[in-house]
C-alpha cells in the first residue's frame, strides 16, 4: 500500500534504470497519513504483483545494471510485504534467476542475488519448497564462499546467505554440519592471521571472517547439545584471541559469540564455565594497551568485557521490541543473535514480518498472527500505518481461504 495513487501497469519506461519504480515505496511508513480514504488492498496487491512479474523478467536482462536494479526492487518488496502465494507460484523461476546472477554476475549483482535468496527463504519458511531452493543454491553459495578469486563482498554476502538459508530450511543434520564446516574453514583463518613487522594485521578478509563467524554462530543455536559441546571445546581457547583484533567489528562479533558460548555452555556442562572465564580474561590481559589509545579500541574492549561479565553473572540486558500492539522480550544471547540476524536482512520490514510472517513468529514463539477487527483497532488508537499492516494480514488470510475453496487443495509445507 501507499498514498492513494494510480499505479500504472509495468511498461517499457518502467524497465529503464532511471525510471524503475522501487518496491519499498509500497511499505513506507511515512506514506501513510491519518487523512485520506482507505487504500483498496486487493487492487494494490494486484498492481504490486504486476510490477513484480516485470522485475522477475528483468533479472534475465542483458544489462548487469538492469538485473541488479531488478534484484534490489524484489528485495525491497520481499522485505516489506508478505507475498507467500505469489512467490510459491514462481519459486523455481526466482531460484533459477538467483542462481544465474550469483554464478555469472559481478560483485554487486552477486550480493543482491544472495540477499534476495535470504528473503525468498524467509517468505516461504520451512518446508519442502524451501528445501528444494536450498538444494539448488547451497552448492553455489558454498563455491563462492570458498573461492579466493571472488570479491570479498560477494563471499561475505554468500556466507551470510548460506547461514540464514540453512537455519531456515534444513532438517538434514548432515547438511547442517557440512554448512558449519564450510563457514568454520573461513573464520578460523582469523585465528592465525598474518601480521606485518609492527604486529598489525595485514589481512583484508576481516569482513568475510566476521560474516562467516556470525553465520556459524546462528547455526550453532540449532545444533544438538552434544555437537554444541564439541564446538565449544574446539573453539574455547581460540575465539578469545579475536578480542585483540585490529578491527572494531571483529572484536564486538567475537565478544558476542563468546557470550553466546557461555550461555550454551551452561546447558551442556557447567564445569566448563570457570575455564572459559579464565581463558577470556587472560586474553584481555594479553591485549596490547599501547594500541588502545584509540577511542574505538577502548570502546570495543569495554563492550566485550561487559557482555561476557553479564553472561557470567547471569544478568542479560533484556531488550523489548514493539510491533503493533504486541511486545517481544529479548532475554538471552541466543534470541538476540537470531533477532539481529533477521533484522539485518529485513531492515525496516522486521516489525511487519514479526506481525505477519508465520515462520518468524514460530521462531520467536509468538503464536499465530494477531487479527484485530476495526473496532479493536480504533479502541487501541494505533497509527494508520499499523492499521494498514493488520488490514494487509487480514487480506492475505482472506485470499488464502478463497484459494482453498476454489481449488480444494491445501498448501503444502507451510510453516505455522
Amino acid at each position: 500500500g501507499g498514498q492513494p495513487r494510480n499505479v500504472q501497469p509495468f511498461s517499457d519506461e518502467d524497465a529503464s534504470i532511471e525510471t524503475m519504480s522501487h518496491c519499498s515505496g509500497f511499505s513506507d511508513p511515512a506514506s501513510f497519513t491519518e487523512d485520506g480514504p482507505e487504500v483498496d488492498e486487493e487492487a494494490t496487491q494486484e498492481d504490486l504483483e504486476y510490477k513484480l512479474k516485470g522485475f522477475i523478467d528483468l533479472t534475465l536482462d542483458k544489462s548487469a545494471k538492469t538485473r541488479q536494479a531488478a534484484l534490489e526492487s524484489l528485495k525491497s518488496a520481499f522485505a516489506s510485504k508478505i507475498l507467500y502465494e505469489f512467490i510459491m507460484e514462481r519459486r523455481m523461476t526466482l531460484t533459477d534467476s538467483i542462481e544465474r546472477c550469483i554464478k555469472k554476475g559481478k560483485s554487486d549483482e552477486q550480493c543482491a542475488a544472495a540477499g534476495l535468496a535470504c528473503l525468498l527463504c524467509v517468505q516461504m519458511g520451512s518446508g519442502i519448497e524451501s528445501e528444494e531452493v536450498f538444494k539448488t543454491l547451497g552448492p553455489v553459495l558454498k563455491k563462492i564462499v570458498c573461492d579466493g578469486t571472488a570479491s570479498i563482498q560477494a563471499r561475505q554476502a554468500c556466507a551470510t546467505c548460506l547461514g540464514i538459508c540453512c537455519f531456515i530450511v534444513t532438517d538434514d543434520i548432515t547438511e547442517l554440519y557440512s554448512t558449519m564446516e564450510c563457514l568454520e574453514n573461513i573464520f578460523t583463518k582469523a585465528y592465525q592471521r598474518d601480521r606485518d613487522a609492527n604486529g598489525v594485521s595485514s589481512t583484508h578478509n576481516t569482513v568475510l571472517h566476521i560474516s562467516a563467524l556470525l553465520a556459524w554462530t546462528l547455526l550453532l543455536t540449532i545444533c544438538p547439545m552434544n555437537e554444541v559441546k564439541k564446538k565449544i571445546e574446539m573453539h574455547l581457547h581460540k575465539l578469545p584471541s579475536l578480542l585483540s583484533c585490529d578491527d572494531l567489528n571483529m572484536r564486538i562479533a567475537s565478544g558476542e559469540t563468546l557470550a553466546l558460548l557461555f550461555e550454551l555452555a551452561r546447558e551442556t556442562d557447567a564445569v566448563m564455565l570457570p575455564d572459559l572465564k579464565n581463558v577470556s580474561f587472560r586474553s584481555y590481559m594479553r591485549f596490547n594497551f599501547r594500541r588502545a589509545s584509540v577511542y574505538e579500541q577502548i570502546q570495543s574492549l569495554v563492550y566485550a568485557y561487559y557482555i561476557i561479565w553479564k553472561v557470567l553473572e547471569r544478568d542479560f540486558p533484556t531488550e523489548m521490541v514493539k510491533f503493533g500492539p504486541e511486545r517481544m522480550y529479548i532475554d538471552c544471547w541466543v534470541k538476540k543473535q537470531t533477532y539481529d540476524t533477521f533484522k539485518e536482512i529485513l531492515g525496516s520490514g522486521m516489525q511487519y514480518h514479526l506481525q505477519s510472517n508465520d515462520f518468524l513468529r514460530n521462531v520467536f514463539e509468538l503464536g499465530p498472527p494477531v487479527m484485530l477487527d476495526a473496532a479493536a483497532l480504533k479502541t487501541m488508537k494505533i497509527s494508520r500505518f499499523e492499521r494498514h499492516l493488520y488490514n494487509s494480514a487480514a487480506f492475505k488470510a482472506r485470499t488464502k481461504a478463497r484459494s482453498k475453496c476454489r481449488d480444494k487443495r491445501t498448501d503444502v509445507g507451510e510453516f505455522f
